[in-house]
């Protein structure tokens, strides 16, 4: 089994989660319970994991979220990484 890393983390958009997140005023039991709702079964914790860049975050997880959060999947991506991506 091939681990996913990138910089010593599991995603890059963890801390754009929390961050957004936070701004909507959404505690991570909030944003797991809407992420029930849509269908993507994911726990308080797993959530956290995400923001802390310990967990692994699939596609479609991302896609919810964002649309849970009203953004864009683009806007959960720092620009740090988008300045070293390749062109």
């Amino acid at each position: 089994m091939k681990i996913y890393d990138y910089s010593g983390r599991k995603n890059i958009c963890g801390a754009r989660i929390r961050e957004e997140r936070k701004k909507r005023r959404l505690s991570q039991t909030d944003l797991a319970a809407r992420m029930q709702v849509c269908g993507v079964m994911l726990e308080r914790d797993s959530i956290s994991r995400i923001e802390l860049g310990t967990r692994f975050i699939a596609d479609y997880e991302l896609m919810v979220i964002a649309d849970i959060l009203s953004i864009s999947v683009g806007d959960l991506i720092p620009d740090t990484f988008l300045r070293h991506s390749p062109e």
